[in-house]
């Protein structure tokens, strides 16, 4: 895609051109600095942000009711903080250099995707929609070259910057609504890096539970596993206070897929809850996740009153 295209010229788009010279002089900045700066931008984005923050507060209590509402409240500001530093963290997966990327990050479990390579049938690496995903593929892709799934933008500026930066960094692009080069990559023994756990409707999706919900999810991870012969690779990013990543990769799922779509989507599930509920405020709360549902579209998310 070209990073230059004429549309950009457009006034509506100068506002963009300020945002992305911070991202990019952010990556200059001591770390305490930028951890700073993510709070900032965190602060300063939530009178823009008050529908996500809806959404967020709203899976919160679906997903901990057990917590108080202090507690969601507390763990919400601590998920917006991430939020914040999501700018920052994409910065630097797009513009830092290895060299400096490889001081900030330390890998659990290399061994599995080595393993897992050794036979020759390609690697599902899968994570969740973690704060820190961007910049965890990038730090993964430090260790072993990867495809990565990409899903258009809607602002055309950051899409064309972005998707330059994937293509500079990864093997190569797979689009979300054609999922066959993934399948030959696959094929070719190659790692593919995917996420699933969005909700992209009832068309492409089954039910199973997350956090006790009921929630739309793809069963693409096993059809396509099925087809590849793949091993389903676990992957977390996280960041801790200090601004240091670590990059947990688990064992391969073993008996999987098992046939099942449901029993398999569920496993899915069931392992993500487990990862996210151990850093709850670094998973990306905005997103829409129970939003389709059997009685209807959207009414989980609906205000009161």
């Amino acid at each position: 895609m070209k990073l230059f295209q004429w549309q950009f010229i457009h006034p509506r788009f100068w506002l963009n051109y300020l945002g992305l010279a911070i991202m990019r002089l952010s990556i200059y900045l001591p770390t305490s600095l930028q951890l700073a700066l993510g709070k900032l931008i965190s602060f300063i984005l939530q009178p823009f942000l008050r529908k996500r923050t809806h959404i967020a507060r709203r899976n919160l209590q679906l997903c901990f009711p057990e917590m108080t509402e202090q507690q969601r409240v507390e763990l919400l500001k601590k998920n917006q903080q991430s939020i914040g530093m999501m700018f920052i963290e994409t910065a630097l997966s797009w513009w830092a250099s290895d060299r400096y990327l490889e001081k900030r990050v330390s890998y659990q479990g290399l061994e599995h995707l080595e393993a897992a390579l050794e036979k020759g049938k390609g690697v599902i690496l899968l994570t969740g929609h973690f704060t820190s995903m961007e910049i965890g593929g990038r730090l993964i892709m430090l260790k072993t070259p990867c495809h990565v799934m990409f899903r258009h933008l809607n602002n055309p500026l950051f899409n064309a910057v972005m998707m330059n930066a994937r293509i500079r960094h990864s093997e190569g692009i797979v689009l979300r609504k054609d999922p066959r080069p993934m399948v030959r990559a696959l094929r070719k023994n190659k790692v593919v890096w995917y996420a699933p756990d969005q909700d992209f409707g009832r068309k492409a999706s089954i039910f199973a539970r997350f956090f006790g919900v009921t929630a739309a999810t793809i069963p693409a991870t096993a059809r396509i596993a099925k087809m590849s012969g793949a091993a389903i690779i676990p992957f977390v990013p996280r960041r801790d206070e200090s601004g240091h990543y670590t990059l947990s990769i688990g064992e391969a799922f073993d008996n999987y897929p098992t046939g099942d779509d449901v029993a398999d989507a569920q496993r899915i599930n069931d392992w993500l809850e487990a990862e996210v509920r151990q850093s709850p405020e670094q998973y990306f709360w905005v997103h829409r996740r129970f939003k389709t549902q059997a009685d209807g579209k959207g009414l989980l998310y609906k205000r009161k009153g």
